[in-house]
C-alpha cells in the first residue's frame, strides 16, 4: 500500500501520507480511510514523498473537502515539492486547502 494512516484520537486529526505516487491506484484505500466513516476533525495529507499526481488525486481531495464540511473543513496539504505545488495552484486549490 502507498498510503500510510495516522489518526490522533485525541486531537481527532487523520494524517495520510501518500507513497510516490497519488493516483487512481490509491483510490480505494485513500476512500476507505477518509471517507468510509465519520468525518475527523481535521485532516494532514502528507505529499513529501509524491513524485506524480493525477487528475484522480485532485478528484480525491475534493471529495475529501466535501466529506470533511467543504467551506468549514480543515485540511493542510503538506511536503508538496515545487512541481506538485503548482500543480495545486493552476488548479486552484490553493484557494480550497491549506498550503504548507
Amino acid at each position: 500500500m502507498s498510503l500510510t494512516i495516522h489518526h490522533d484520537t485525541e486531537q481527532d486529526c487523520l494524517t495520510l501520507q501518500l507513497g510516490e505516487r497519488f493516483d487512481f491506484t490509491v483510490h480505494r484505500d485513500f476512500h476507505d480511510a477518509c471517507l468510509g466513516g465519520r468525518p475527523a476533525r481535521s485532516y494532514v495529507i502528507d505529499l513529501g514523498e509524491v513524485n506524480s499526481m493525477d487528475s484522480s488525486a485532485l478528484g480525491m481531495l475534493l471529495l475529501l473537502r466535501e466529506h470533511a464540511g467543504g467551506e468549514r473543513s480543515e485540511i493542510r496539504i503538506v511536503n508538496a515539492g515545487s512541481e506538485l505545488r503548482g500543480t495545486l495552484r493552476v488548479a486552484g486549490f490553493d484557494k480550497l486547502f491549506v498550503l504548507h
